[in-house]
């Protein structure tokens, strides 16, 4: 805690003249009482020592410390145990207290500063900056970030993991970005880089391996545990979070990124140089820029690749979404290659469906062509029981079955009765009978029955005939709706005017 000259100052006062404790000065002045020790021993006030007091501890002090110098890491919990084995009665919590005081500290380091060649070294890393909602779901959003040691040029880009697949899109944002490639790539060991290290043994992730050699850089791991190798980076992280992202207000994830290239280009840009504080970080980087490696021509492919399994419906699985496909690939190994914004789905090498991509999750996305084709090869899908038919082929049945099952009448019964009245009857009858049963109030399929059989009898109609239809679902779904007879009137008064007319001219 800092303090003001006029605090110090009454702080010295009440102790020399007023003769005040130390206590009494920190409760009357509002600071805590370690403050005013340390003004009073600024001033030449020594420190209070503590009157020792005999421990069960002190005839094993030895002991402990020649262990804790030759393991200065051990537990207290383990050295606890030793000096029990030899005699010691106390208890652990106060054992630990102890422990601490006499153990051993590390000496403070000394760091050399780092200086770096323009275009001879970038720093790599990911910042985690919270969550993102997007649809009914949260992900995590993950900045990656490059640095370029010398000029401090800043790239930042944000995305919804930290997956191998965005970490190179990330190199590959910045590398165009830019322009080109710095030589030299420090990353940590995260998993995207090193996949195991043993000492100076290192196993490096081969795709990561493989991206380094189309554009000519040398990936380079720091040490375990000495994040002060890639400071510039880890600086630069802090950086963003205070200058960038702090108190920003942003729609979506595009518009976030869109802000984060603009103020690398902007503020971050025109801040001073750390390297050289005469010109801007913008003044550094074009200078730098010529000394990058050139990018290739062709670029690296970063889509991801998967192998999926199709089950018995026509979808696969992809990032926690179901993704439509034609429904003859069913039960069958396919291949997802998917980019930032799009999936592709392959049998071998033929692309069968591709599709926008969705960050949500639990969602199905759908080719309404798949759907069709699907409907049309099996009708069940579509028409998967005797509602659906009766509702299709008579639209008033829809109203009809709600004030059934409003009145407690057994849905499975009135549907099968009415499915057979419409085999019977047609269509359009049937429409008829149940705009009459509505009207009556008496939503039931022998209602219904009695109004057909009363047009029938006053139409004096002979009894419909039950026809034996085959066992097959397409003819017996089959709805044949009645046609207008107008046109063959028209047809009939169109050739009775032309025998008209020809006799006409055979008369004369």
């Amino acid at each position: 805690m800092t303090i003001n000259a006029e605090l110090e100052a009454n702080i010295l006062r009440l102790y020399y003249v007023e003769k005040w404790r130390i206590c009494t000065i920190a409760n009357q002045l509002k600071v805590h009482h370690y403050v005013v020790k340390r003004v009073l021993n600024q001033a030449g006030v020594p420190k209070a020592k503590l009157l020792s007091k005999p421990s069960l501890l002190d005839s094993f002090l030895d002991f402990i410390k020649n262990i804790l110098e030759k393991y200065p890491t051990l537990r207290a919990s383990r050295l606890y145990q030793m000096v029990c084995e030899r005699g010691y009665t106390g208890g652990s919590d106060h054992f630990r207290h102890l422990v601490a005081l006499h153990r051993p500290k590390p000496s403070a380091e000394a760091y050399l500063r780092l200086r770096t060649l323009p275009g001879e070294q970038a720093q790599v890393d990911w910042g985690h900056f919270g969550n993102i909602t997007i649809g009914n779901t949260k992900r995590p959003l993950m900045a990656f970030v490059m640095v370029l040691s010398y000029s401090r040029k800043i790239f930042l880009k944000f995305y919804v993991n930290c997956q191998l697949a965005n970490f190179l899109r990330g190199h590959e944002e910045a590398f165009n970005a830019w322009g080109g490639v710095a030589k030299i790539l420090l990353y940590d060991n995260l998993k995207s880089a090193v996949l195991e290290r043993k000492g100076d043994a290192i196993r490096f992730n081969p795709t990561l391996l493989a991206f380094a050699g189309h554009y000519r850089f040398e990936p380079r791991p720091v040490a375990v545990a000495r994040g002060n190798e890639k400071g510039r980076c880890e600086r630069a992280i802090r950086y963003i979070r205070d200058h960038f992202f702090a108190a920003r207000e942003w729609k979506d994830l595009d518009d976030l990124n869109t802000q984060a290239a603009n103020w690398c280009n902007g503020p971050a840009a025109n801040r001073l140089c750390p390297e050289d504080r005469t010109i801007s970080v913008q003044t550094a980087f074009i200078n730098e820029q010529p000394m990058l490696i050139t990018l290739p021509d062709n670029p690296f492919p970063t889509e991801e690749r998967i192998e999926v399994s199709v089950g018995k419906t026509p979808y696969i699985r992809f990032d926690c979404n179901d993704y439509s496909i034609p429904h003859n690939y069913v039960r069958c190994k396919l291949t997802v290659i998917a980019n930032a914004n799009k999936i592709f789905i392959l049998d071998k090498t033929n692309i069968i469906a591709q599709h926008l991509r969705s960050y949500d999750k639990g969602q199905q996305i759908e080719d309404k062509a798949h759907i069709a084709e699907l409907v049309e090869e099996k009708r069940a899908a579509h028409q998967h029981n005797g509602q659906n038919r009766l509702i299709k082929a008579v639209p008033i049945s829809h109203q009809f079955l709600i004030q059934s099952a409003a009145k407690n009448y057994k849905l499975h019964l009135v549907v099968g009765s009415l499915l057979k009245l419409l085999d019977l009857y047609g269509a359009k009858e049937l429409s008829i009978a149940m705009q009459e049963a509505l009207a009556r109030d008496v939503p039931h399929q022998h209602a219904v029955r009695h109004s057909l059989e009363r047009r029938r009898d006053l139409q004096e109609l002979n009894p419909p005939i039950n026809l034996d239809l085959p066992n097959d679902q397409r003819v017996r779904n089959l709805v044949i709706r009645p046609h207008s007879l107008d046109t063959y009137d028209q047809l009939k008064l169109m050739q009775e005017n032309n025998i008209g007319e020809l006799n006409y001219d055979n008369n004369k």
